[in-house]
């Protein structure tokens, strides 16, 4: 695995195997997730899940763990049978080492390896209303979603997810198209602002900010339209949830109506934008936006 650098710090990646690696993985957990010892994934797990097809890639600085991607393999249903797919678990980052591009070298590693196993997809789930995860995961490796899960892992005590139900996305990573390979090139185009999509006619749903910063979700049922529709969420829902936990449930609530519906009708989350303190996903209508990825 290769050594890189940036403006401030040189770290290398590296396949995990020995049990002394795993106990730092279960204290970088722990650390990361502000988690108690039982929702932690044990060592002997994950020793047991990588000698049997599974993978554990590392981000080390001077030998310490500072960040972990790991996942393993699964199948999904196909109208041939099932098939085969890697579930990535885990991927967690320092929080002294976070804004360095780990996570996304460490992903990207990740895309090389199962690549090798002869994998195509790669599946696995993140909050909707955590901006930077969707910011790596759709925006920077190119992941696609049309599937939202209420109470994924039921009700969760970490310092992270306590207080709100525990929905995710589960998305797609399809490790050999275009799409993929130019958001984890250099050849990848800038993004799209606002005013990109506007000019398309995209249909904006925007949050109600008559009381930033704690912004709160549109009122009553959206309604949902075109080729293109945004959907606005926090940028900050830590924050903001930190300042009024009934506000942020609020906003759980309108997440799980307005992307349930939204995939329903046939909308796929493809992109994702940040510009001046805002976010919002872009949801894409048809089965036509699967080509020319």
């Amino acid at each position: 695995m290769p050594k890189i650098s940036s403006a401030t710090t040189t770290w290398s990646i590296r396949l995990l195997e020995t049990a002394e690696e795993m106990s730092a993985v279960e204290t970088l957990q722990s650390l990361v997730w502000s988690a108690p010892d039982l929702d932690v994934v044990p060592k002997d797990m994950i020793l047991a899940v990588i000698h049997n097809g599974g993978l554990a890639i590392g981000a080390f600085v001077e030998e310490q763990l500072v960040g972990i991607v790991f996942g393993f393999p699964g199948f999904y249903t196909t109208p041939d049978g099932p098939r085969l797919k890697h579930h990535s678990h885990l991927l967690a980052v320092h929080p002294d080492w976070r804004s360095e591009g780990i996570g996304f070298a460490l992903k990207r590693a990740q895309w090389q390896m199962v690549r090798k196993q002869g994998i195509d997809r790669i599946t696995w789930t993140f909050d909707p209303l955590l901006s930077r995860n969707a910011h790596l995961n759709i925006t920077r490796l190119g992941a696609v979603c049309n599937s939202y899960l209420r109470s994924a892992y039921g009700e969760m005590q970490d310092g992270l997810n306590a207080g709100l139900a525990s929905d995710r996305f589960q998305v797609d990573w399809w490790l050999n198209t275009k799409r993929v390979e130019r958001r984890l090139s250099r050849r990848s185009r800038p993004p799209l602002t606002l005013d990109h999509y506007r000019a398309a006619e995209a249909t904006i749903l925007e949050a109600n900010r008559a009381q930033e910063p704690n912004i709160r979700p549109p009122q009553g049922t959206p309604g949902l339209s075109g080729t293109l529709l945004l959907v606005e969420i926090p940028f900050d829902i830590m924050a903001l949830k930190a300042a009024d936990l009934d506000l942020a449930r609020r906003w759980r609530s309108y997440g799980r109506e307005v992307f349930e519906n939204a995939f329903a009708a046939g909308y796929l989350v493809t992109d994702f934008v940040q510009e001046k303190g805002r976010s919002f996903y872009v949801m894409t209508h048809g089965e036509s936006t699967l080509l020319g990825w």
